[in-house]
């Protein structure tokens, strides 16, 4: 394959790209890039030569975008994402004038435990501070832990992620990680389930069930145990999301296996409660993950550390108190 000869590529044409295709005519992509129309369609026309495509075709309702262009658009998004990544990261970070935007990768029902007083951490400290959640997944049917959650790994290197939080301290020595808190699941139940009074295992395992799977696979990590025990259990529903199954639990019969600290933050308004496991469920770590060398960048340091605070007790973090740090 030949190489792309990339002096010939100015990066301000993708900028130009990005602006038309957002404003879909000439004249407001010159406005908002301070350039006279000329210059805008003067550059247009070196895009089109470089991309071997028209990419823009005048009509009376303003610039349309070809099929090519619609295609090269993401692409090209995610490049300039990056791109302003690394100039923000090589500048000096001060959180409270800082713009700039954090991208933390994790499961859902790990978000939606330290995303409440993350906000309310940068609301006071950082207002022009950004935050975009990406939902983490681990490998569907991978044995191996570090294995499960490799494309996560991946992603971290390939800086298309800031900081990941995930449930395995199996996190390969060439990455930074922050033992955050301890997990346990329990049973979640409507308010005012019967099970809740007697929580044994035989109606544990006479009760219908819902699981949380990406894939749809029934069979999940609860099975294994019953099994061990020579029992089992009936799973009636499976769904992709824990906050989707919290929705679902509170308005059925439903049982399903939570994690402790989601069910205790959000299950209230819910109307959703844990119940003791009849059988041990086992707990696990969260640990918040970097790349050695993202710590360099003064911003990714200081995210990691609005998380490791914004997860400790109430107490702790009104004083500042951080947890214990581990590599």
């Amino acid at each position: 394959m030949n190489k792309i000869d990339l002096s010939r590529l100015d990066l301000n044409l993708l900028v130009l790209f990005e602006t038309v295709f957002e404003t879909g005519h000439v004249g407001r992509a010159a406005e908002r890039l301070h350039l006279t129309p000329s210059a805008v369609s003067h550059g247009l026309g070196r895009l089109r030569q470089l991309l071997n495509d028209p990419l823009f075709l005048k009509t009376p309702r303003g610039m349309v975008a070809t099929a090519r262009a619609n295609e090269l658009a993401p692409p090209i998004a995610d490049v300039l994402a990056r791109a302003r990544r690394v100039i923000a990261s090589a500048e000096p970070f001060e959180m409270a004038t800082s713009s700039r935007r954090f991208t933390i990768g994790a499961p859902d029902g790990v978000s939606a435990v330290f995303l409440h007083p993350l906000l309310a951490a940068l609301q006071a400290q950082a207002p022009g501070v950004d935050v975009g959640i990406r939902q983490l997944l681990p490998a569907q049917g991978e044995t191996s832990i570090e294995r499960a959650w490799r494309s996560t790994f991946a992603e971290l290197e390939a800086r298309a992620i800031d900081v990941a939080v995930v449930p395995t301290d199996a996190i390969p020595p060439r990455f930074h990680s922050r033992l955050l808190y301890e997990e346990e699941f329990v049973v979640a139940v409507r308010t005012g389930h019967p099970y809740a009074k007697s929580p044994t295992l035989e109606r544990y395992c006479a009760a219908r069930h819902l699981v949380v799977s990406m894939g749809g696979d029934p069979h999940g990590f609860v099975d294994e145990l019953l099994a061990r025990q020579g029992a089992s259990r009936r799973v009636a529903l499976t769904v992709p999301n824990f906050m989707f199954a919290m929705a679902v639990v509170a308005t059925s019969d439903l049982l399903a296996a939570l994690p402790r600290r989601l069910v205790q933050m959000h299950g209230e308004r819910f109307g959703v409660a844990a119940v003791k496991a009849p059988l041990p469920l086992g707990r696990f770590q969260l640990h918040a993950v970097a790349p050695q060398a993202a710590l360099h960048d003064d911003g990714v340091a200081w995210i990691l550390d609005r998380l490791e605070v914004a997860l400790q007790p109430e107490p702790a973090r009104r004083s500042g108190k951080r947890g214990k740090r581990t590599a």
